[in-house]
């Protein structure tokens, strides 16, 4: 064995279980097509592009590539709606596809949702596209087993995502997991080591302080790039970002006061810790909703996020022409109401963004409402329903909160800057890493110990 094999052993970026696909069409963009070329030949691949990007048509690209190869159908899964969304995007370009809801094989491409996927079998299809991939993870454990067992008994799987890794580095051991690459766990002990007392940069994982080993960050970054690919605008990839520019969005925040303190209290004091923030919330619910539902009284389209059932409740009361979406709904209901959103024929949508934050295109609403919680991932995910590419409006977000609240915001503007450093880490890391991987010549001798 060279020196140059042993290096390449253990890079562990060499691994391809895919083919050339034989259908690239031309209603694909120029970084669109690469993409899928790229995922079709890694056979296991992961997408982690930006809202509104084009993720769809690509799914549909490298499923139909799939079916093509291996002459079995492909099933796609993706959140409660955007499987209707997605079948409309399949007619729009002529693509065999349809949605089933009962854990039959309609079509070439089969589409469903998560909540559905137990009631298939992975010996049915050749592959398996898994939409807005990062959702998994808020799924109960029963679910979130079911997904994982089903994507690791396929021969070619894709995830796709717009927050791969919205927090920290953990997200991105669980996609490579699913794929069938290192686990998070083997990921941490191989490029990262447990430094509590360490003052360098340090990454939080369940608790625990990780840093880099030495050397081990451009490895690190050169093993990601061998299973995903990761931009927020086609510029990331070298292509041109014409046509991909995206109105303003306005955020503005509205402090509510408490019309009565805390019991026990002669007057309001602000929360600090969560459990005081939880009672503000609760004590704060009237006052809150009724903003909201002033605010969003002028609004032609509307959506407004909540968190509890009783905000949920009340908003719908309030906000004339609203229609709620409920936990306790069944899918076909969820379904059915997002759905009605998406089509305009519900003026005001009331949900959780648990429920409605993945997936969905909403660029026919600019106007939004939000109760803020310390789920950067969830407050993202919402307002990319509506500030998309596509969008022809400035998107207005009325952020909803108490003086409490104020940690909150601030918590959540510490993990948007620490999203964009990684992502933006994440970015450059990649582009220098399949510099380096296209790059397999060795012209320099160097001396190699005698036990190798």
């Amino acid at each position: 064995m060279t020196y140059a094999d042993l290096l390449a052993r253990k890079r562990q970026d060499d691994s391809e279980y895919g083919f050339e696909p034989s259908w690239l069409p031309s209603f694909l963009f120029p970084f669109q097509s690469a993409m899928v070329e790229w995922a079709t030949r890694k056979g296991h691949a992961a997408m982690f592009e930006d809202c509104g990007l084009g993720k769809t048509p690509q799914q549909l690209v490298w499923a139909e590539n799939v079916r093509l190869h291996t002459g079995r159908p492909v099933l796609l899964v993706a959140p409660l709606a955007v499987t209707f969304q997605t079948k409309g995007e399949a007619e729009k370009f002529g693509i065999d596809a349809a949605v089933s809801r009962d854990g039959q094989i309609t079509a070439g491409i089969t589409i469903t949702n998560y909540d559905r996927l137990h009631l298939f079998s992975p010996d049915d299809v050749a592959g398996v596209v898994a939409d807005e991939s990062s959702a998994i993870k808020s799924f109960d454990s029963e679910r979130k087993d079911i997904v994982t067992r089903f994507l690791r008994k396929l021969p070619y799987r894709l995830l796709c995502t717009a927050t791969a890794a919205p927090n920290d580095y953990m997200e991105l051991g669980t996609s490579s997991e699913a794929l069938g690459f290192l686990g998070y766990q083997d990921m941490l002990t191989r490029f990262f080591i447990n430094d509590q007392r360490s003052n360098s940069a340090r990454h939080n994982f369940s608790g625990a302080q990780w840093r880099f080993k030495g050397h081990a960050e451009v490895p690190f970054w050169r093993w990601v790039s061998s299973w995903a690919r990761a931009m927020r605008k086609p510029s990331d990839l070298g292509y041109s970002d014409d046509g991909f520019a995206r109105p303003p969005v306005e955020y503005r925040t509205h402090l509510v006061d408490a019309s009565r303190p805390a019991e026990g209290r002669l007057f309001d004091v602000p929360a600090i810790r969560l459990p005081e923030e939880r009672e503000e919330s609760h004590r704060t619910l009237n006052e809150r909703c009724e903003k909201v539902a002033d605010l969003l009284s002028d609004a032609d389209t509307a959506v407004a996020w909540c968190h509890l059932n009783s905000e949920s409740d009340l908003l719908t009361k309030l906000i004339d022409g609203a229609e709620q979406v409920k936990g306790s709904d069944s899918p076909d209901d969820k379904e059915a109401r997002l759905l009605a959103f998406s089509r305009g024929d519900v003026k005001v949508l009331v949900t959780k963004p648990a429920i409605g934050a993945w997936g969905m295109n909403w660029q026919h609403c600019h106007r939004t409402a939000y109760f803020p919680s310390h789920s950067y991932e969830q407050f993202y995910q919402s307002i990319r329903r509506f500030d998309r590419y596509g969008q022809a409006n400035p998107v207005t977000v009325d952020v909803v909160t108490t003086e409490g609240g104020r940690k909150v915001l601030a918590n959540l503007q510490r993990k948007a800057e620490q999203a964009d450093r990684m992502f933006a880490s994440l970015v450059e890391h990649m582009s220098e890493a399949m510099t380096i991987a296209r790059s397999d010549t060795y012209t320099e001798e160097v001396l190699v110990p005698s036990w190798l």
